[in-house]
């Protein structure tokens, strides 16, 4: 089959951190494709994420994924879509499901049925989370096959509209694949996840804090590696197809942070213990052979090392990014003992 070669797609949630590090990736990496922007701006969004692009080769549109007449008008004039938006942070999914059932599932229906009615290509952004969590001793890692488990609502509703694409592919013949990563790292993360939490932190006089015994395993990829990726996996991957997406880099909590403070000059026990979080899963590990043997995809960022020593120079180069929200994430983490 020929590569499938767009030249205008949809980018949801394109404002946030991976959607926005993908859309500066199609940019600088494919010079002949258009990209437009459907970002709501909650909290997790940002404008300044887009700075920089070229006038002519984005188009941005504030609003709702869940609008099913603004999404119809957009997908009326577009080769494929790419959907990244989703509430993500499992602390306010287990504070207020809500928010996600509405954005993760009615919003991904919402964009299926434009897709269907329009012929539109679609790629869904998912996670590793679906699949729940691995024993630290355990040598497995997760794979396409790996049954469903999920633990919090947050992977729940993600669970949920991968479930939502399978069905609409299968039943009305979507043109869809799904991708499934881990966690990602990199520039333009909000402060409320784990590195760039740590990184601000530190940069802002506070200790940081580790929940739990610190020795839970998340496998960490940078974020341009995740955006190599799923470009592959848009424009050549097999439709109906799920593709795991990682690096091969995992580390528990404890030496990830132990890393940032080593490499910020602080001492290696410079942190503050916090209780662990409710159904705090123990490890994730991705397997990628599928995408990497059917599409010839390797990551480029293979030394995490590095990759954190560019996060960290990019948050202390950003401050002004950053500031403005960091006293507000912190009392909301405070008010739950974290």
């Amino acid at each position: 089959m020929a590569d499938f070669e767009p030249r205008r797609i949809i980018v949801t949630g394109g404002a946030g951190f991976i959607g926005s590090n993908f859309v500066h990736w199609v940019v600088d990496n494919q010079p002949n494709v258009h990209v437009t922007v459907l970002d709501k701006l909650t909290y997790a969004g940002n404008l300044d994420n887009l700075s920089g692009i070229p006038e002519d080769r984005m188009t941005f549109v504030k609003g709702d994924i869940c609008d099913a007449e603004l999404v119809d008008a957009l997908f009326a004039d577009t080769d494929a879509v790419v959907h990244f938006a989703a509430e993500s942070h499992n602390d306010n999914s287990i504070a207020d499901p809500e928010p996600f059932v509405r954005t993760n599932v009615e919003g991904t229906f919402t964009l299926l049925e434009a897709a269907r009615k329009h012929g539109v290509r679609f790629h869904h952004i998912s996670t590793d989370e679906v699949y729940g969590d691995l024993a630290l001793d355990d040598p497995a890692r997760f794979t396409e096959e790996t049954p469903y488990h999920p633990s919090s609502p947050y992977s729940s509703t993600k669970a949920s509209s991968d479930l939502l694409v399978r069905a609409w592919f299968r039943t009305y013949g979507v043109a869809a694949t799904i991708s499934n990563c881990s966690n990602n790292y990199g520039p333009r993360q909000h402060i409320e996840k784990f590195i760039p939490r740590q990184i601000t932190n530190i940069l802002s006089g506070i200790r940081p804090k580790l929940y739990g015994d610190g020795l839970n395993v998340r496998d960490w990829i940078h974020t341009e590696d995740h955006s190599s990726a799923v470009w592959a996996i848009l424009t050549k991957g097999r439709m109906g197809e799920t593709y795991l997406i990682g690096a091969d880099g995992e580390r528990n909590n404890i030496d990830v942070l132990r890393a940032i403070l080593e490499e910020m000059g602080q001492g290696p026990d410079d942190f503050d213990w916090v209780r662990d979080r409710p159904g705090h899963d123990r490890r994730y590990a991705i397997d990628s052979t599928k995408l990497r043997r059917e599409l010839g995809w390797m990551p480029a960022h293979t030394d995490f090392a590095e990759g954190l020593r560019q996060t960290i120079a990019w948050y202390r180069a950003n401050p002004q990014w950053w500031q403005g929200v960091k006293e507000a994430t912190e009392a909301k983490y405070a008010a739950h003992g974290q």
